[in-house]
């Protein structure tokens, strides 16, 4: 089922960019497809899932033996909620449309290659898998902001490659230097995280740490190696940042509970403050940049540091030695919860703002106003995912972060307390962003404004009803989670 998941998306990509007779206008329609039918086979593994039980639904075929590499799939509750995450994202962003799209079948071939790697990533349970998807992650992204964004976009598309490669190089040896310290070489996840292999290497494992800090940590991204990030965003269309913000992202913060956490949970302890430290950095540096943008899409891009640096800040408690196990926990139940979230919210979000370019293409807030007057659902939409994404309780974000504040104050409160601030100008900042864009006064050049279209409604109502329900009714979410990551992590 996994492995279909994986197949039947890559498929279609050859087949967008390999058959010519595909005409441009169903082009969208295959992808469309393409992208539903894995989604529908997560959601048949998710009824017969057990939370709580570990990796589920696990297929393997020998591939290298001799170096201990296979094909391994499967899913716990973290890598299947991800998923799911990102089988949501996608189809809306595939969905989404694109007016005067050029090279329609090539943009939607390396939207399903990108679906493909994504997909694989968060399912593989081998190291050299996972190594490759994230790398090839990277030549989907880098071809979609490159080819169809706007501005800078190859300038753009060319520093994220190169800032996140030299983060992959990091991952790759500390991936093999796990393999190698296991008693028989092999890169099956589930084996390397039951020994723990580098549980008494001292300086060699701390530097092999640092290296998965860093390398996922520009994923995440993190302060100070975040600054591939904004640019990307800026220049990109609107369906690409939502998913580089709404998946991409969210491989970051994966491979550190996956990689950093569960398997070097005895060196992680060691590291789990300075994370925090750097983690809580970036929630208040994230925020305050954000608040200094007039470019709508920048300041969106930067709210991504600062709520990636929540979940951080789950991870790091989590992978602390103080405070209680249930306090622990609950920081990782919450930063996953907050992946989901962010990846949901700031999907959303970046899809409005690619609304918004494509009627007018101009970013700059001061050139809006009194939008609300003639576009009254982009307006409840906006206003529904920047409420969600300052924190506002019944909607998904509060849910993540009562999680990971909860558990932060038990291990690290003065950390808390500070991270705290963040949420404060977060605040300031969606609440100007409203002001500004949607109030006050509409100038002349904005009279003929368009509103949502039925279909761009229809995506949207979609995405932020997951937030709702999220921060109404959250057990759904949490049960699937369960205690998978978690029971790992307390080791």
């Amino acid at each position: 089922m996994l492995t279909l998941c994986i197949l039947v998306p890559l498929l279609g990509a050859l087949a967008l960019a390999a058959i010519p007779s595909i005409r441009e206008s169903t082009a969208r329609t295959i992808a469309i497809a393409v992208t539903a039918v894995p989604l529908l086979l997560l959601l048949v593994v998710w009824a017969g899932f057990a939370p709580g039980a570990g990796f589920q639904s696990v297929a393997e075929a020998r591939w290298i033996p001799s170096l201990g590499i296979a094909w391994r799939v499967g899913v716990d509750g973290m890598s299947l909620s991800l998923s799911l995450l990102t089988g949501v994202v996608f189809l809306a962003a595939v969905a989404w449309p694109m007016a005067d799209l050029p090279r329609a079948r090539a943009y939607y071939a390396w939207f399903a290659f990108l679906y493909a790697v994504s997909l694989g990533l968060f399912v593989t349970l081998d190291l050299i898998l996972f190594y490759v998807f994230f790398d090839l992650s990277l030549v989907g992204m880098y071809f979609l902001i490159g080819r169809w964004g706007h501005g800078e976009a190859q300038a753009a598309a060319l520093k994220f490659f190169v800032y996140t490669l030299a983060g992959s190089l990091l991952i790759l040896i500390g991936i093999i230097a796990l393999a190698l310290s296991m008693p028989e070489i092999t890169f099956d996840m589930r084996a390397i995280i039951a020994a723990a292999p580098l549980a008494a290497a001292g300086l060699p494992a701390a530097l092999v740490l640092l290296g998965l800090f860093v390398g996922f940590g520009i994923k995440t991204p993190l302060f100070p190696v975040h600054t591939w990030l904004p640019p990307a965003h800026v220049n990109a269309p609107g369906p690409v940042s939502a998913i580089l913000a709404g998946v991409l992202l969210k491989m970051g913060t994966y491979g550190l509970v996956r990689l950093a956490l569960q398997m070097m949970p005895q060196t992680f302890v060691d590291w789990a403050l300075p994370l925090g430290v750097v983690a809580v950095i970036s929630i208040l540096w994230g925020a305050i940049v954000a608040l200094g943008q007039d470019d709508l899409k920048r300041r969106i891009a930067y709210t991504s540091v600062n709520h990636m640096g929540y979940a951080v800040l789950g991870i790091a408690v989590a992978g602390s030695a103080m405070g209680t196990q249930a306090a622990r926990d609950i920081a990782l139940t919450g930063a996953v919860v907050e992946m989901i979230a962010h990846g949901l919210i700031t999907g959303a979000l970046f899809l409005i703002a690619g609304a918004i370019w494509q009627r007018h293409q101009d970013y700059d807030m001061a050139a809006y106003g009194g939008l609300a007057g003639v576009a009254p659902r982009l307006t409840g939409a906006t206003t529904l995912a920047a409420f969600a994404s300052l924190g506002l309780p019944g909607l998904a974000g509060f849910v993540a972060e009562l999680h990971i504040f909860l558990g932060a104050f038990a291990v690290y409160p003065w950390l808390a307390a500070i991270g705290l601030l963040g949420i404060l100008i977060t605040a300031a900042l969606f609440l100007q962003l409203l002001g500004r864009v949607f109030f006050g006064a509409l100038p002349a050049a904005r009279t003929g404004f368009a509103d949502l279209t039925r279909i761009e409604l229809g995506i949207l109502a979609g995405l932020l009803g997951l937030v709702v329900l999220i921060g109404v009714w959250p057990i759904w979410l949490l049960e699937m989670i369960g205690t998978a990551p978690v029971a790992v992590a307390g080791g």
